[in-house]
Parts: structure tokens; C-alpha cells; sequence
């Protein structure tokens, strides 16, 4: 396709179809296919959306053109080439390539829909792996996989199966159809304690011509969400991992966190003011208030906030959750109901003790007794604690359920990224603006 573009833009402005536009245009193309190749564009496809085809398409021609015009400037032949022609190539390949990936997507994944072109597989070991993928598979013809053989040596299994797929039986009729042309490819989906049988029938199956997939015991230690590494050809598994583990990716967030907080600190401080004098005529004591919590590795830090409750109301009693019936001030119910109480966390942020988007911290009185209830509860503080929070902005705020807190803390530090955090930012903006 490029140089079919090329020649098309070389037409229309008028510049002669010479070699070297031809070799630029075979050359190009080759490149591309090779940058497909490297960032993935022909493994795994049936999988993939139109996002991520997309995505692979855009980084592969980048670099690509990129490769071109290094090249070019490096033998000194970038002169001979219409550096408007190459513009134009450039983006109008890109826009072709684009639409292509997509249509090509779209028919595709119609065609699997329909029965067409789809793949005939077999599952071995109907535990929770297998009735996990039988159910994927069954659930998402889009992806072209047409489940016909299921095979255990579990009776009460077979029983439940056999009725459902044409081919099916124990472990050793698997390896005598593998021999015939029942199906394409096999997922083993043994236990991982099943070890020696597994290597049975590995061996059985090196005889036939079935693609063989395995498929670990992802569900025996929570691995299903997991991210896979690879470590000098050995496959490593990051079970409880987050990418602000690294030192650039905390060093990256560090810095969206002091440029956010002075910007904002910058646009909000005659309301700070304002604030500060509300609370310092609404009741005597302090403006601010102090309360220990646990952040980051599980070091304690200082909290600020906006007093909103008379000075040590807290000393006789100190309970975890309703906010709403605690004594406060008139003024400091309705910096409260606002989350302005909020807003001296700036300069923990600033401080480095806290982040602008993250998990919310707990008082460190509570942390004991929450992490022995709540599962995972301490991961929380693999990150800085945050203003604001994947969970804030979904509802969780205040006395909501722990469970669902967590559950939301842990799916972004999982999956961090400074787009997730802009994201979150934006949302609770315009949660703000829209609850005024």
C-alpha cells in the first residue's frame, strides 16, 4: 500500500515516477512489515481491538518514516526527495493504513461471528480453567474459536460435558483424536500439581500435528490479572506489582505531582485565605488540623485539613466512619460537605508525603484492625495516598464499602499511568463543579 499512495501523491503534484521514489516505496513498505512484525501486529490478532490495532499501526509507521529520514539524512540523498511529497505520503499512508487495519478488523471479526474462518479447539481438564475458557469462548464467537472436544479424566465431568461437544472422553482418547483432523488446536488446562501427567500427554501429542496450548492454574493464586515479564528468556510473574515500582515512573509522577499542586495552589489560594479566616472566626483554636495516617510503604505522615470540629472533641472517643454524625461547626460542615477541608493536602503533596491522585489514607489507629478484615487492604500503600482516587471518583467516598475501596485502589496501581491520572483529575473537577 505506500507505494501505491506514493505514486498516487507523486501524480498529483506533478513529480516524475523515477527510481528513486520507487525504491523509497519498496523500501518503506518493507520496514513497516518489519515494525509490524516487532510491535506484535500478526500474533494474537483474533484478540485484539480496534484500539489496540489501531495503536500498533500508528507506532509501527512512525517509526517506520522515522527510520527513512535518519537514514536519508545520513547518506545526504534527503535533498533529492519533495519534502512537501513525503509530507503528504507520510499522513495520507497513515490515514489508508488506518482505515485498512479497521475494516480488515470489522470483517474479520463479523466472519467469526457468522462461522467463518473460525478455529476448532479442545479443551483438556474441565476445572476452573477449562469451564472458565469454554465459557470465553463460547461467549465471544468475535474472537473465532469454536470449542468441539472437551476431555478429562473426571467421570462426573465427562457426564456434564459429553453431552454438550461432539468429541470428548479421558485424557488418553484426547491424544487418539489428536491423531485425526477433530480439531486445531488444544488447550491444556491441567493442574499445575497434575505435572507428570501433563508431561504423558506432551510427549503423546509431540507426535501429532495439533497446535498445543497450555494454559496455567491462573485462579490458585489470583494470577488472572497478573502481568507477565520476561527476564532474559525466563517468563516472570509480577503478582503484586504496580509500575510506580520503578524508580522513573515515581520520579515521573513526582514531577505531575508538583507541577498540578503549584498550578492549583496557585489559582486556589485567595480561597485558602478565605477559608482560614471562616475557620478562625467560626470557632477558637487552630486553622488547621493534624491527624496521623498511613501512606506510602506504611509510613506514618501528618494530614493536613481545614479544622471543622471544635478543638479535641476527639479526645474523649475516636471511631472509624460516620462522618456525618460527628460534632462540627457550622462553618466546618460546610467546608466538609464541600471537601474545602480538603484542600491543605496540597501541601502534603508538596512535602512528598502525598500524592494528587491516589489511594485515600486511613488513620493509623484503624490500619491493624482494617487489613485483617479486608483482603489486600495493605497493598493500598504500595503508592503515596492521594487527594483524590480511582475510587473517589467512582462514588466511593466517606462511609462506603471498604471491600469496593480496595478494589478500585488496587485496579490503579495496577494499572497506572499519567493519562489515568489526568483522567481521574478531570473527573473530580467536574464532579466538584457539577455537585456546586
Amino acid at each position: 500500500m505506500p507505494i501505491c499512495v506514493l505514486y498516487a501523491v507523486t501524480n498529483i503534484y506533478g513529480i516524475a515516477w523515477s527510481d528513486r521514489y520507487i525504491l523509497l516505496g519498496f523500501v518503506e513498505g518493507f520496514i513497516f512489515m518489519l515494525s509490524c512484525q516487532f510491535f506484535g501486529a500478526y500474533e494474537n490478532w483474533r484478540a485484539r481491538s480496534i484500539q489496540e490495532s489501531f495503536q500498533i499501526t500508528l507506532k509501527s509507521w512512525i517509526v517506520s518514516v522515522i527510520f527513512l529520514i535518519v537514514v536519508g539524512f545520513i547518506l545526504k540523498r534527503s535533498y533529492e526527495y519533495s519534502r512537501f511529497v513525503i509530507g503528504l505520503w507520510s499522513i495520507a499512508s497513515l490515514v489508508l493504513l488506518s482505515v485498512f487495519r479497521v475494516l480488515s478488523w470489522m470483517f474479520m471479526h463479523y466472519a467469526f461471528r457468522t462461522g467463518m474462518y473460525t478455529k476448532k479447539v479442545a479443551i483438556a481438564g474441565i476445572g476452573k480453567v477449562g469451564k472458565y475458557l469454554i465459557e470465553l469462548f463460547n461467549e465471544n464467537p468475535s474472537l473465532g474459536y469454536k470449542v468441539v472436544g472437551v476431555y478429562d479424566d473426571d467421570l462426573d465431568r465427562k457426564i456434564t460435558m459429553n453431552k454438550m461437544y461432539e468429541a470428548h472422553g479421558n485424557l488418553d482418547d484426547l491424544c487418539v483424536d489428536a491423531c485425526e483432523p477433530i480439531f486445531d488446536e488444544l488447550y491444556l488446562c491441567l493442574p499445575i500439581g497434575a505435572e507428570s501427567r501433563i508431561v504423558s500427554i506432551m510427549n503423546k501429542l509431540s507426535q501429532t500435528t495439533v497446535v498445543v496450548k497450555y494454559v496455567p492454574d491462573l485462579f490458585a493464586f489470583e494470577l488472572l490479572h497478573a502481568k507477565w515479564h520476561d527476564l532474559k528468556g525466563l517468563p516472570i510473574i509480577s503478582v503484586y506489582d504496580t509500575p510506580m515500582s520503578s524508580f522513573s515512573a515515581r520520579m515521573l509522577k513526582r514531577i505531575e505531582d508538583l507541577m498540578v499542586s503549584i498550578l492549583i495552589m496557585l489559582l486556589i489560594w485567595p480561597i485558602m485565605l478565605l477559608i482560614a479566616l471562616g475557620v478562625k472566626l467560626s470557632s477558637p483554636g487552630p486553622i488547621f488540623y493534624r491527624q496521623n495516617r498511613i501512606g506510602w510503604n506504611g509510613k506514618s505522615f501528618s494530614i493536613l485539613k481545614f479544622r471543622s470540629m471544635p478543638v479535641d472533641i476527639e479526645n474523649k472517643k475516636v471511631e472509624w466512619g460516620n462522618a456525618s454524625r460527628k460534632t462540627t461547626t457550622k462553618f466546618g460542615q460546610f467546608i466538609r460537605a464541600t471537601s474545602l477541608d480538603e484542600l491543605p493536602q496540597f501541601f502534603n503533596v508538596l512535602k512528598g508525603d502525598m500524592s494528587i491522585v491516589g489511594p485515600r489514607p486511613e488513620r493509623d489507629i484503624f490500619i491493624k484492625k482494617i487489613s485483617k478484615e479486608v483482603p489486600r487492604y495493605m497493598q493500598r500503600h504500595m503508592v503515596k495516598a492521594g487527594i483524590t482516587g480511582w475510587a473517589q471518583v467512582h462514588g466511593l467516598r466517606g462511609d462506603t464499602c471498604l471491600n469496593k475501596r480496595v478494589k478500585y485502589d488496587l485496579y490503579y496501581i495496577n494499572n497506572w499511568t499519567l493519562l489515568l491520572d489526568i483522567k481521574i483529575i478531570l473527573s473530580t473537577l467536574f464532579k466538584m463543579s457539577a455537585k456546586d
